[in-house]
């Protein structure tokens, strides 16, 4: 919903920037001028919308009046208006070259969209309306829960508590917190269904029209990632079932294959270049976990001094002493991804998956990390919701927290996530921000 009314209000803003612009420039006479600009704008305003998009502005994590967020989306903005100017100016089917309204649209659009976005970010964060949450059952999960929600307010609950079921005073004045601190949302713990007091004053408070929600799913649709503790072997059962996905995965494949393509020939010239920056052996070969625990050998631009695993495979880390100069660039734009184009093509990885693991490190993963094998249910990919998600992983902490992420996508998996996840990686490559 919020994330609804941040849209149609950067819809608006735009809208209504034209408006004022025609206003300003024509006076009286801006109902005619309306209609011969309205569609070349409209085209405009998609594009803006989707770079808006693909810079996180609509996702809610990054929603603070803060220094990050406004850089963002200053440098969005920045974005927008070279693609307004070069689309008024450069494209030869435009009937209109609206030097002087486009530069009163650009300086209004910044004031109403700053205005717009610093409004909406006070509202939510400060609480013009305050969406008092109440966890009842305490847990690690829960405890997790809690702790996110008073890191990121902007999502729009106010997390009072978390209520300790095993707690017979604290479970006796459940009723009288919640009507007292006029709670709006009840997060409810799994093992709090099993006691029968607690069920009573649940159902008592039915009347109120509080919203009730069951912690794992709730956590798993703020957090975007389902935690290992709310799963078990029949979870994979229930969510996992790939009987009637038959026809996204058709549609996944035909996506891979048109993807591959198209991205290998606009990136050759690119390729070709990296190429002959790299002296010796410039591609190296992987053995990685494929589909079904499968082994397939992908392919990478070398971003390391040759022998640089004659020890045997050990995590990457911070500033590697193993990375060239160059390889340091590469990784940090993906550009040393791009050989694995070909693996797309033949069917050996995806376009967007779980990042397919060494076989070497599978291992200890997969004696470390409960159902870590599981995320090899789907094919692998180049781009993933974890790698969106989560930093790069060099540990089994950090595998064990990305392999929710990755749950989280085999589970939700659908051809928007999917394209919104390759919108995103976009700008992890332009911001330059992977490893």
């Amino acid at each position: 919903m919020r994330k609804s009314i941040l849209l149609l209000g950067d819809i608006a803003m735009l809208y209504l920037a034209l408006f004022l612009t025609l206003v300003i420039r024509y006076g009286s006479g801006y109902v005619g001028n309306f209609s011969i600009h309205l569609l070349p704008f409209t085209i405009i305003f998609l594009i803006w919308i989707l770079v808006f998009y693909i810079a996180n502005l609509y996702e809610l994590s990054t929603v603070k009046n803060s220094l990050q967020f406004f850089t963002s989306y200053f440098y969005s903005l920045a974005i927008n208006i070279a693609i307004a100017i070069a689309f008024f100016y450069l494209m030869p089917f435009v009937e209109i070259a609206p030097k002087t309204n486009l530069f009163i649209f650009l300086a209004i659009i910044s004031a109403l969209g700053v205005g717009w976005r610093s409004l909406y970010n006070r509202i939510l964060v400060s609480g013009g309306y305050r969406n008092n949450t109440l966890i009842v059952g305490l847990s690690d999960q829960s405890q997790e829960l809690y702790n996110f929600l008073l890191a990121n307010p902007q999502i729009g609950y106010h997390a009072l508590g978390i209520i300790d079921i095993q707690n017979e005073a604290a479970a006796g004045t459940l009723e009288k917190l919640i009507l007292e601190q006029e709670v709006k949302t009840l997060v409810i713990a799994r093992e709090v269904y099993a006691i029968p007091h607690i069920i009573e004053v649940l159902y008592r408070l039915v009347p109120l029209q509080l919203k009730f929600y069951n912690l794992s799913k709730f956590s798993e649709r703020v957090t975007g990632k389902i935690p290992l503790s709310a799963i078990d072997q029949s979870w994979f059962l229930d969510n996992l079932s790939g009987g009637n996905r038959r026809g996204y995965e058709l549609g996944k494949r035909l996506v891979d294959i048109v993807g591959a393509i198209f991205l290998g020939i606009v990136t050759l010239p690119l390729m070709l270049l990296v190429a002959a920056t790299i002296r010796h052996h410039i591609f190296y070969r992987q053995i990685r976990k494929g589909k079904a625990g499968n082994l397939v050998s992908v392919t990478k631009f070398r971003t390391m001094v040759p022998q640089a695993e004659t020890k045997g495979a050990v995590w990457a880390a911070v500033d590697d002493p193993r990375v060239t100069k160059m390889g340091k660039f590469f990784r940090k734009t993906r550009i040393d991804e791009l050989p694995q184009l070909w693996n797309i093509f033949k069917g050996d990885l995806s376009l967007v998956g779980p990042r397919p693991e060494r076989p070497e490190f599978h291992e200890q993963l997969n004696r470390e990390i409960p159902f870590y094998n599981e995320r090899y249910l789907i094919k692998p990919g180049l781009m993933g919701w974890a790698q969106l998600k989560y930093r790069y992983g060099a540990s089994v902490q950090d595998a064990a927290e990305k392999l929710q992420y990755d749950l989280y996508y085999i589970k939700n998996r659908s051809l928007l996530l999917d394209i919104g996840i390759i919108l995103r990686t976009i700008n992890i490559i332009l911001r330059q921000s992977g490893r």
